[in-house]
């Protein structure tokens, strides 16, 4: 008698549970996404938790409230503006930097600081202050500053330029547009604001348009 070989294939290995730093950011990546989607108010930890393959109790032993869950996920999914080129003249490298800024403001990310930002009341917008500060408001006027201070070295902007009424004035229009006039900053959009609005503001007196 001729005894059988392992013929039979092996069972599938169950898949192995995630843990530490990968169920975090996958629960993470499954907050932005629900909040992209359904934002704010459809947000809920039970849809995280299913997004994110797991069980609620793994939602709710690392985040205790939704709140908790939602300024980690856009602390960690915003992306990071850490500096802008320099393109030889201040018109091309606030052009550079304010595409940059869309590119932020119409990522996943981005579309779930507004759902946050429109949704929410004005005790619970309170919780995002900081990370709406830190992660979006100072880093771009930081680079504002930049760009200026470098086209006050080149002569094409004014010495007295270099001021928080002028470096607010490009991410106030940007949200302002965004959030009352639904604009979505196409191209022409951000050319026709650095031209018309923010080249004639920063230009040096004396200095006309034939002369850039």
């Amino acid at each position: 008698m001729v005894t059988s070989s392992w013929t039979a294939a092996p069972a599938q290995a169950a898949s192995p549970r995630r843990r530490g730093a990968v169920l975090e950011r996958a629960i993470l990546d499954a907050a932005l996404e629900q909040l992209s989607t359904v934002g704010w108010n459809g947000l809920t930890m039970e849809g995280v938790a299913a997004g994110a393959q797991t069980g609620k109790a793994a939602v709710y032993r690392r985040w205790p409230s939704k709140e908790d869950l939602v300024a980690d996920a856009l602390r960690a999914g915003l992306p990071p503006l850490v500096d802008v080129p320099d393109l030889g003249s201040v018109r091309d490298d606030l052009l550079e930097l304010c595409r940059r800024a869309r590119e932020a403001m119409f990522s996943r990310p981005g579309f779930a600081l507004r759902s946050v930002i429109h949704e929410c009341d004005s005790s619970q917008a309170q919780r995002f202050h900081d990370v709406i500060l830190s992660g979006v408001v100072e880093p771009t006027i930081r680079l504002l500053g930049e760009v200026v201070d470098r086209g006050i070295q080149r002569g094409e902007v004014r010495p007295d330029a270099a001021n928080s009424y002028v470096l607010d004035a490009i991410p106030a229009m940007m949200m302002y547009r965004s959030k009352v006039c639904a604009s979505e900053w196409n191209e022409r959009d951000i050319e026709e604001m650095i031209d018309q609005l923010m080249v004639p503001l920063l230009r040096p007196e004396g200095v006309d348009r034939a002369s850039r």
